[in-house]
C-alpha cells in the first residue's frame, strides 16, 4: 500500500540502509510539546502543493499490465506503479478477486476496472490517498432506502492495516517490512525504539544475549518485557505467559516478520494477560497470492573487528484449488563489537492455509526455532577504561529452541458473522551457564504450553446504531520444570546435570479467560464497553523441600473506548481498563509464603487524537497509570521485593511527512519523529517516595 510504495522506492534511491532511530534526552516538558506541535504546523504548509500535483496524476493516463488475481494483491500493484497510495478495511478486499488491468488508464478507469463486478468503489482521500468504500444502494421507486449492512472485522489483531489503526479507539501504532527495509533494521529493538511511549534497550549486561526481547512502555521496566501481552499471529510468545512472562527466550526473527503491531491502549478486553504494558503482536510473513521467492542478506561490521550477518528467506505461493504454502528462514551468524559475543540463531517456519470455498479458512503454522549465545556480560569502570570491548565473563553462554504448532479455523459465512478457533502448543528448552561469583551454575528450564481459543462476532442494527459483538473465550495450560546445577566457580570444570543442584521445581498453571464487548457505531461516534474475567489456578511445587505454594484468581477487567470522529482524516479518542498480573512462579518459590504476595493490578486512563490523510500522519495523546501494588524482581539475588503504590503519567506523539505527496522532486523520501514524557512516580509511604520508577526515562524521543 501507500507505506510499501514509498519505502519501496526510498530504498531504491538510497541504496544503503539507514541506521537505527536516534534517542536523545530532552529538555522539560512544555518545550517539547512547543517543539512538537511546531513540526505539525510546519509540515502542513507544503499541502498546498498537494491538491494540484495529484489532480494532474489523476488525470494522466498510464500503461499497465497487472494479471488477474485477489482484489488486495492487484490493488497493491496498482497503486505501485501509479506512484499513489490505498488504504482500506481487509475485510472489503477479503475473499474478492479481480479481472487484471492490461492497456492504458487513468486512475479513475484503472480503479473502476479493476473493482468492475464488485460493490465497491473508490474514493480521493487527498495527498494522492485513495480510499475503498461500499457503493450507495440504487434507490427503486419510491422504496425506502436501504441501509448498508454491517461488516464486522473480528479479531483485529489478525490483519492489520493502516485504516484498522486509525479505527481502533486507543493509541496503536503499526510499523510494516517496508519500514524494517527502509531503515535498515536487523533488531526488534530497532523496530520498536521508533513506536511512541516504548523503550527497547540493547541487550547487554550480565545474562544478556540478542535471544532475549527488552522493552517497556509507558515507563514500565523494560527488562524483559513482562508487562506486555506479547504475540505471534496470536500465539503467546512467552515460555510460560502466566507464570513466568519475562522474554529471557524470545523466538521471534524480524526477517520472518510482514509487521509490528503495538497497541499501548483500549486492547486489554481481548487480550491478556500482563496487558497493562499494551499488546504488542508479532505479524509473520504472508502466503503469496502467487508463487514467490525472496532473499535478504545484511552484514554489520564493527571497528573492533566483529561481524554478523543476518539473513533471512522467503519461498511460497497459492494455486487455484485455495491451497497455499509458504517456507520462511531467518538466521544470524557472528558476533558484534564485543569479546565472547559469538550468536547462532536459526528460525524456521512452515505456513499452510487451505480456503475450501468464500466461507471457510483452515491455517496451520509449524516453527523450529534454534539459537546459542556468548554472554560478554557487563564490565566495571575499571575494565572498561581498560579495554571497553573486552569480556571478563568467558564462562557465560546460552543456548535454546522451541517448537511451535498451531491450527486454525475461519468461518464466515457473510460479512456480518465471523468464527474463528485457533489452537496452540509450544514446547521450549532454555539453558546456559552462569559465574555467579562463588559458583558457576547451569540452569536448564522446560516449558510446554497448551491453548485453544475462541472468537465469534456477530453485526447488526438496533436503534439506530450498528453494533458489533464480539465474544471470546481461552483456554491455557502451562508446565514447567526447572533445575539448577552449580560448581565451585574456581573448578576447572563446568557443571553437567550429573553436577550437585540446589533447585527442582515444577509449576503449572490453568487458566480460562471470558470476554464480551460491542462496538456500537452511531452517528461519528464509536463506542466500546466490554469486560474481561480471567480465572486462574496456579501453583509451584519445591521437589526438593516438598514445599508447594498456590494461588487462585479470578479477576473481572471492565473497559470503555469512545472514538469520535472529526472527519475522515482526523479522530479524538479515549479509554479506560484495567490490568492483571499473576503471582510469578519467582514470586511463589523464592519471596514470601503462599497467599501473601497480591498480583499486581493497574488502572489505566488515555485521551489523544490521531490524523492521517495518507501524506501526514500525526498522533498526541495523554495516560495515567496507577499500580495498587506494583512488584519488581532482582536476577542476582532471585528474590522479590514490593515497590507498592506508583503512578505513571506522560504524553506521547508522532509525526510522519511524505514529503513527495508535495514535491514530486521529493518523492521518495519523508521525515519522522516521535516523543515521550513519562513521570512514573513511586507513592507508597518509606524512604522511596516520590522518586522515580527505576529505569523509567523521563524523556525519550526518536527521529
Amino acid at each position: 500500500m501507500g507505506s510499501e510504495t514509498f519505502f519501496h522506492l526510498l530504498s531504491g534511491i538510497l541504496a544503503v540502509p539507514s541506521h537505527s532511530p536516534a534517542t536523545a534526552a530532552l529538555s522539560p516538558l512544555r518545550h517539547a510539546c512547543l517543539a512538537l506541535i511546531a513540526s505539525l504546523g510546519a509540515l502542513t504548509l507544503p499541502l498546498a502543493a498537494t491538491t494540484a500535483y495529484a489532480q494532474s496524476a489523476a488525470a494522466a493516463a498510464q500503461d499497465f499490465d497487472i494479471p488477474a488475481g485477489p482484489l488486495g494483491s492487484t490493488l497493491n500493484q496498482f497503486a505501485q506503479r501509479a506512484g499513489i497510495a490505498w488504504s482500506a478495511d481487509a475485510q472489503l478486499t477479503q475473499d474478492r478477486q479481480s479481472a487484471g488491468l492490461r492497456g492504458r488508464f487513468t486512475l479513475q478507469q484503472g480503479f473502476a476496472q479493476l473493482l468492475q463486478g464488485t460493490p465497491l468503489e473508490a474514493f480521493d482521500r487527498g495527498g494522492q490517498v485513495y480510499g475503498l468504500r461500499l457503493r450507495a444502494p440504487a434507490k427503486v421507486g419510491a422504496a425506502a432506502p436501504t441501509m448498508d449492512s454491517v461488516t464486522v472485522v473480528g479479531n483485529w489483531l489478525a490483519d492489520p492495516t493502516a485504516a484498522s489503526v486509525f479505527e481502533h479507539a486507543g493509541a496503536r501504532d503499526l510499523v510494516t517490512r517496508a519500514d524494517f527495509s527502509a531503515r535498515g533494521a536487523t533488531a526488534m529493538r530497532d523496530v520498536l525504539n521508533r513506536i511512541p511511549g516504548v523503550m527497547a534497550p540493547e541487550n547487554n549486561g550480565t545474562g544478556s544475549h540478542d535471544m532475549a526481547l527488552n522493552f517497556g512502555v509507558r515507563g514500565l521496566n523494560p527488562r524483559l518485557a513482562a508487562r506486555s501481552t506479547v504475540l505471534m499471529d496470536g500465539v503467546p510468545v512467552p515460555f510460560a505467559p502466566y507464570g513466568q512472562p519475562q522474554l529471557s527466550f524470545a523466538p521471534v526473527s524480524l526477517g520472518n516478520m510482514d509487521a509490528v503491531d503495538v497497541v499501548r491502549g483500549g486492547g486489554a478486553v481481548r487480550y491478556g494477560p500482563q496487558n497493562v504494558g499494551g499488546i504488542v503482536n508479532f505479524v509473520t510473513r504472508a502466503i503469496p497470492a502467487q508463487s514467490a521467492a525472496s532473499v535478504d542478506v545484511q552484514t554489520e561490521h564493527a571497528a573492533s573487528g566483529g561481524l554478523k550477518t543476518t539473513s533471512s528467506l522467503m519461498a511460497g505461493g497459492t494455486l487455484d484449488s485455495g491451497l497455499g504454502a509458504v517456507l520462511l528462514y531467518s538466521g544470524v551468524r557472528g558476533e558484534d563489537a564485543r569479546e565472547h559475543s559469538g550468536t547462532r540463531i536459526d528460525d524456521f517456519m512452515l505456513k499452510t492455509q487451505y480456503r475450501m470455498d468464500a466461507a471457510h479458512k483452515f491455517t496451520a503454522t509449524l516453527q523450529r526455532y534454534t539459537g546459542e549465545a556468548d554472554m560478554p556480560g557487563g564490565l566495571s569502570r575499571a575494565d572498561f577504561d581498560a579495554d571497553p570491548y573486552q569480556s571478563t565473563r568467558p564462562k557465560d553462554r546460552f543456548w535454546g529452541h522451541r517448537n511451535l504448532v498451531s491450527a486454525g479455523y475461519e468461518y464466515k459465512p457473510d460479512a456480518s458473522r465471523q468464527l474463528s478457533v485457533l489452537a496452540f502448543q509450544t514446547e521450549t528448552l532454555r539453558s546456559g551457564y552462569l559465574d555467579q561469583g562463588s559458583f558457576v551454575s547451569l540452569s536448564p528450564r522446560d516449558y510446554t504450553v497448551r491453548g485453544i481459543e475462541t472468537r465469534f462476532t456477530q453485526g447488526f442494527r438496533w436503534a439506530g446504531a450498528r453494533h458489533e459483538i464480539g465474544v471470546g473465550h481461552r483456554y491455557v495450560s502451562e508446565q514447567s520444570e526447572e533445575f539448577r546445577y552449580r560448581l565451585p566457580g574456581s573448578a576447572a570444570a563446568l557443571p553437567t546435570e550429573s553436577s550437585p543442584h540446589d533447585r527442582h521445581t515444577q509449576g503449572e498453571t490453568q487458566a480460562h479467560a471470558l470476554f464480551i464487548d460491542d462496538r456500537i457505531n452511531i452517528g461519528n461516534w464509536t463506542i466500546v464497553p466490554g469486560v474481561r474475567v480471567e480465572q486462574i489456578r496456579s501453583a509451584q511445587q519445591n521437589l526438593l523441600s516438598g514445599a508447594r505454594d498456590a494461588g487462585k484468581y479470578r479477576p473481572l477487567l471492565p473497559a470503555l473506548n469512545v472514538m469520535y470522529y472529526v472527519n475522515d482524516a482526523w479522530n479524538l479518542y479515549a479509554s479506560t481498563d484495567s490490568s492483571f498480573g499473576t503471582v510469578q512462579y519467582s514470586k511463589m518459590a523464592t519471596a514470601v509464603t503462599s497467599g501473601s504476595v497480591a498480583p499486581e493490578k493497574a488502572r489505566s486512563y488515555e485521551v489523544g487524537t490521531r490524523y492521517d490523510n495518507g501524506a501526514l500522519r500525526a498522533e498526541l495523546g495523554l495516560f495515567s497509570m496507577t499500580f495498587s501494588n506494583q512488584y519488581e524482581s532482582n536476577q542476582q539475588s532471585n528474590s522479590v521485593y514490593a515497590r507498592g503504590k506508583t503512578r505513571h503519567l506522560g504524553l506521547e506523539g508522532g509525526v510522519h511527512y511524505d514529503l513527495g505527496s508535495a514535491l514530486r522532486s521529493m518523492k521518495g523520501y519523508g521525515f519522522y519523529a516521535s516523543y515521550a514524557y513519562v513521570d512514573a512516580s513511586i507513592l507508597e509511604d518509606g524512604p522511596n517516595q516520590g522518586h522515580q520508577v527505576p529505569f523509567s526515562p523521563r524523556h525519550k524521543a526518536a527521529f
